[in-house]
């Protein structure tokens, strides 16, 4: 039976540990291989497990803390899952799809191979909807991912898997990829902390590093975690001509937030907000002001403009791509990403044109109101989550009124369309359903520092997450 006290360490906590050796990365590593074992046939957040090739590496990272090596490494032997759609070379990546059920990668992914390089240990692949292209994950060949805090509720998506097993104590750290809210959802839903950097600070692949609405991040426990993930993450790579140059190496600054001004809105100006998650949000601001801010209220002036941009900006990049499966092999696709890909095809170049003027307008408000304030904050989700087998074909009600069934749950996207725009999503309560939320902290843009300087005020604030059992899903 897996030790949980120890599953739900921070990364964090378990480094220095294995430095002063009252851990190890192979106690760390079988704890979470028998809680894996204990909740595959409940929370299903791996495609894969590397048990045996995983134990090797754990090994090689114990006795390098054994012998007080001089040249240890940041994340050396912590044990991280990789979403399904990272290659890895060598290793079977399928994108969540029957069409890719056997392929085996031939190169490794930027952000994974710095994650190696740094000495974690990849001991399991993460769950997610076919070709990350939701806000939940269930596919036809993976089945559902449930969320542990509730099994009949998603984690949320495309790094659900991610997330769950994050949540259930399965991983030290995980990676994401935020496309439109593709990190934060999942740790929303799950009562974690997920980065969207902005574009271009941590490297991609051909085509979407080109695609602006883009980020590849990190997902952790704790902020402190998640910051430590992003060091090593991003920087500029020879490959990804958007990749900003110099690296960007953020302090962990726990100098607080007395003094700042912080600007909210509950509601973006036109979701629909479930009680719960207005409730939570609230006493997230009240915290903040408990901490020395100036909490203010702004009208952003957005629209549900907002929500047709974003969808025929992902419809013509994204949906393109998808809508490439769509001839003698249309008929392994899942439900949802067969529709996507055929909705693709009815966007047009002027549809394309008009969300980018869309999204400059949404800034032309955005950025000045910006200039007088530290953060920004709102919901990371309208709705805890929909059900772990939720389709978009059977529509979505909040509060009893009925809102897109794609987006109208999901405020994260404004902020891939404001994508030089940190973000950060960290969990604010939970629901009566059990189920967490989030807020999210959203920076000026390139102020990454922001951001992570008023998470980690937060943390500290409420205590952090997951520090004993009745802070933790009960699996």
């Amino acid at each position: 039976m897996s030790d949980l006290n120890i599953c739900y360490l921070t990364a964090s906590e378990a480094l220095r540990r294995f430095k002063d050796r009252t851990l190890s990365p192979v106690e760390l590593l079988q704890a979470y291989l028998a809680r894996a074992e204990e909740t595959k046939d409940t929370v299903n957040g791996f495609t894969a497990l590397y048990a045996e090739e995983a134990l090797a590496e754990a090994r090689k990272a114990e006795a390098r803390y054994a012998a007080d090596a001089s040249d240890l490494l940041p994340l050396e032997g912590l044990p991280t899952g990789i979403k399904d759609e990272n290659n890895i070379e060598g290793k079977v990546t399928t994108f969540g799809s029957l069409i890719y059920k056997d392929n085996v990668a031939t190169s490794t992914t930027p952000v994974v191979q710095r994650l190696l390089d740094a000495g974690v240990v990849v001991h399991g692949r993460t769950t997610t909807p076919e070709f990350s292209s939701e806000g939940f994950t269930h596919s036809r060949l993976w089945g559902v991912t449930r969320n542990p805090w509730n099994l009949d509720y998603t984690p949320g998506g495309s790094s659900g898997g991610s997330g769950a097993v994050l949540a259930a104590g399965m991983a030290a750290l995980a990676t994401g990829s935020d496309i439109g809210g593709s990190i934060r959802i999942p740790a929303s839903a799950c009562g974690l902390v997920g980065y969207k950097p902005p574009y271009g600070r941590n490297p991609a692949t051909p085509p979407f590093n080109l695609d602006f609405y883009n980020h590849p991040g990190p997902m952790a426990r704790s902020v402190e975690d998640c910051l430590l993930m992003q060091n090593v993450m991003c920087g500029p790579h020879p490959k990804d001509i958007v990749s900003l140059k110099p690296k960007l190496e953020l302090p962990i600054d726990r100098g607080g937030v007395s003094g700042w001004k912080i600007a909210y809105s509950l509601d973006l100006g036109y979701y629909e907000v479930d009680g719960d998650v207005r409730r939570n949000t609230l006493a997230a601001l009240d915290i903040f002001r408990s901490l020395g801010a100036e909490v203010v209220e702004v009208d952003l002036g957005w629209t549900k403009k907002s929500e047709k941009a974003a969808d025929d900006y992902l419809r013509t990049i994204f949906g393109a791509w998808v809508a490439e499966y769509l001839d003698e092999r249309a008929e392994k696709l899942t439900e949802y990403s067969r529709a996507f890909a055929q909705a693709s095809q009815s966007v047009t170049a002027k549809d394309f044109l008009a969300s980018l003027y869309t999204a400059g307008e949404m800034y032309s408000t955005f950025g000045p109101m910006m200039e007088e304030f530290d953060v920004f904050v709102c919901p990371t989700l309208a709705l805890p989550a929909v059900k772990a087998d939720y389709q978009p074909v059977d529509g979505l009600t909040i509060n009893g009124k009925t809102v897109d069934p794609r987006h109208g749950w999901i405020m994260t996207y404004p902020f891939n369309m404001l994508s030089r725009c940190p973000v950060l999503s960290v969990p604010s309560g939970h629901a009566g359903n059990g189920v967490p939320t989030g807020i999210q902290i959203v920076g000026k843009t390139y102020c990454d520092a922001d951001v992570f300087r008023a998470g980690l005020a937060f943390e500290t604030a409420v205590g952090g997450w997951f520090a004993d059992a009745a802070s933790r899903p009960a699996l």
